[in-house]
C-alpha cells in the first residue's frame, strides 16, 4: 500500500487546474490557465476561464498542448503513460 501513495498523492495533483494572471505585449491584463496532467482536458482549461471570468466571458489569446499520438505510437491502442501538456491564455471581457 505504501508504494502506492505517491500515486495517489501525483493523481490528485494532477487534476487541478491553475491560474495565473499575465500580462501581453500590449499591456493587456490576462489570465494564464494550465490544465495539464491525465487527470485534465482542453474542457477543464475553458471551465477554468469561464469561473475564473466571473460568466462575462473570454477572448482566447493562445493555446499550447501537447498533441496526440499517432495510432502505432499508442500502447493496446490507448495513450498510456505520456503526461499531457495543456495551457491556455484569456482575456477576460
Amino acid at each position: 500500500m505504501n508504494r502506492f501513495l505517491p500515486l495517489i498523492a501525483l493523481l490528485a495533483l494532477g487534476g487541478c487546474a491553475t491560474t495565473e494572471t499575465t500580462y501581453l505585449n500590449n499591456g493587456e491584463q490576462g489570465l494564464a490557465i494550465d490544465c495539464s496532467g491525465e487527470a485534465n482536458s482542453w474542457a477543464a482549461c475553458y471551465e477554468k476561464a469561464d469561473d475564473s471570468c466571473a460568466g462575462t466571458g473570454y477572448r482566447i489569446v493562445g493555446t499550447n498542448g501537447t498533441p496526440a499520438p499517432d495510432e502505432e505510437d499508442k500502447t493496446l491502442g490507448a495513450d498510456i503513460g505520456n503526461y499531457k501538456n495543456r495551457s491556455v491564455v484569456v482575456v477576460c471581457k
